[in-house]
């Protein structure tokens, strides 16, 4: 079970790192861009880990404090809850 939320952590971080990256292109450029709502449900998911590296590379939603506490607080209840699950095996 520990091991199938990590890869789905792994997964979903994946994909919120390289969200956060073409969001970052986008603004930008002056596209398009990926409201916050999707990149909120990315990190809701599993994905905060990559959320949180994506903001760090890209320096991108750096100035809105929803996301510089919101993000590392949804990453530490992630590790909480895998942590949760290792200590019932």
């Amino acid at each position: 079970m520990v091991r199938l939320c990590l890869w789905w952590m792994l997964a979903w971080s994946a994909i919120a790192f390289a969200v956060c990256g073409w969001d970052k292109r986008c603004a930008r450029k002056g596209r398009w861009r990926v409201p916050e709502r999707v990149l909120w449900g990315l990190s809701a998911v599993g994905g905060a880990a990559g959320m949180l590296l994506g903001m760090g590379t890209f320096r991108h939603k750096t100035r809105h404090l929803a996301f510089m506490w919101g993000v590392p607080l949804l990453l530490l209840a992630q590790l909480a809850a895998v942590a949760f699950l290792t200590a019932r095996q």
